[in-house]
């Protein structure tokens, strides 16, 4: 490494040639080869990497995916050398080439002794700003993900509890409606019922089993109860609130109970009892596997949502992503948001990292019903554009004004009071889409209009 290899990179202006030759001296010019690692996340910063030429991926390990965070491909651009201030820092991503070239590398004792040397007061304020801002992050970093972590799960929670609270009502009902059935068959036992009035009875319950109804008007179905519970009682039955309601929403008539006293005669009550039980333990059953199935349902869109067990990079459709995040923020999105699906036909698979468009997805939904106030429409569409797909997030709120739109990328800019939104960033959203999936994302905005329309390239670019 020369002087003049250093002298036009912006990092270094401000230094003299003598101390250029100085840094240079100490420290190690390293080739930089696609695929092969120059250092690794979690190891000791002991050096400090300097791009001279070519281009650098930064990756970290998250869970079980290989997440490339960001690129270094700009001649003066740096990672590590935390050493020099803390000692116990370490780098925070893994660096690999993707493109040739070289960096200086400088161990961290002499990056330390340098500016002390050369500027001793710099020297002691970026071992302060380093030290704070580091706690600061971390702290912040840490109560915004408990935030998310703890939002995400209590509407997750919200969400099972209401099959789950459905699935135990059945089943509790269930227990009395079956006990009810063992009831009634053992009266109609003891009535010495013949096998041909078993045999009639069990073809007018099919009846009504196989008739297929749709559900009732609820008003039209209470006065279907009203009308039988008063033949019942005209029959003398004595339980007619508990058998009139299984045949009223089953589509029983009055000439269905009067064919039915035909065939039952003195064995009316336990006959109909028996029918209405069997009507009723059906029903339950349907509801219990109603309950479990959504249940299971959102397992599975929670499993798709987190990626669980699943490779980093693949080849996915992102309305599937865009499904299993609706789940997950649905305790959002049931009072007053209205959620228009409009999904291309023919919008391809792409290869992607499916766990981070999630996470973008999350970002962009909350974003809309944040700005809706909990009350308006969201309108979510796919589209092709050429060899990209197109997913555009339009919501109804008042806006966004020009000067908010200029910054929404911004690093560290909100317009959220503390402890809202996800805790993701549109800056890193953009980062997720632009640096991991070659994509972009674009705002445009009036009152009553807001579209956030993110492009995605058929295949991420190669890191």
């Amino acid at each position: 490494m020369k002087t003049e290899d250093l002298r036009g990179i912006p990092l270094f202006a401000g230094l003299t040639d003598e101390q250029l030759d100085e840094l240079i001296a100490g420290s190690t010019e390293v080739a930089v080869e696609p695929g092969v690692t120059l250092f690794h996340e979690g190891e000791p910063a002991d050096f400090w990497w300097v791009l001279v030429e070519g281009a650098i991926a930064l990756h970290r390990q998250i869970g079980r995916e290989d997440t490339v965070m960001g690129k270094i491909d700009v001649p003066g651009r740096w990672a590590g050398g935390f050493r020099a201030w803390d000692e116990h820092g370490v780098y925070l991503a893994s660096g690999r080439g993707i493109a040739e070239g070289r960096v200086l590398r400088v161990p961290a004792a002499v990056l330390r002794e340098r500016v002390d040397d050369w500027f001793p007061l710099g020297g002691h304020l970026i071992k302060g700003v380093y030290g704070t801002a580091r706690a600061i992050e971390s702290t912040a970093r840490q109560r915004d993900a408990l935030i998310t972590l703890g939002t995400l799960a209590a509407g997750l929670a919200h969400e099972i509890n209401n099959p789950a609270a459905a699935a135990a009502r059945s089943v509790s009902a269930l227990d009395t409606a079956a006990a009810s059935l063992l009831s009634a068959l053992q009266r109609l036992a003891e009535g010495e019922i013949t096998a041909v009035q078993f045999s009639a009875l069990d073809d007018l319950r099919l009846e009504l089993t196989s008739s297929g109804t749709a559900v009732p008007d609820p008003v039209d179905l209470a006065d279907a109860e009203n009308t039988i519970s008063e033949w019942l009682d005209r029959h003398d039955v004595e339980r007619d609130w508990l058998i009139a309601p299984p045949l009223a929403a089953a589509g029983a008539s009055v000439s269905w109970c009067e064919r039915a006293a035909e065939v039952l005669g003195e064995a009316l009550e336990p006959g109909l009892e028996w029918v209405s039980s069997t009507l009723a333990v059906s029903t339950l059953l349907g509801e219990v596997k109603e309950s479990t199935r959504r249940i299971t349902e959102l397992v599975a869109a929670v499993r798709s949502y987190s990626q669980v067990d699943r490779g980093s990079l693949q080849t996915i459709d992102v309305t599937e992503g865009i499904e299993s995040t609706l789940v997950m923020l649905g305790h959002k999105l049931r009072d007053g948001i209205e959620v228009i699906r409009s999904y291309g036909a023919d919008v391809p698979r792409i290869e992607a990292y499916p766990g981070e468009l999630n996470q973008v997805w999350t970002n962009l939904i909350d974003n809309a019903v944040d700005a809706m106030a909990g009350a308006g429409t969201l309108r979510i569409t796919t589209r092709t554009d050429g060899d990209r797909i197109v997913v555009e997030f339009t919501d109804t709120g008042p806006g966004m004004p020009p000067q908010v739109i200029a910054r929404a990328f911004e690093p560290f800019y909100t317009t959220k009071d503390v402890g809202k939104g996800t805790g993701l960033g549109l800056d890193i959203a953009q980062r997720i889409i632009a640096e991991h999936h070659g994509g972009t994302i674009t705002i445009t905005s009036h009152p009553g209009q807001t579209t956030l329309t993110v492009r995605l390239p058929p295949q991420p670019p190669p890191t």
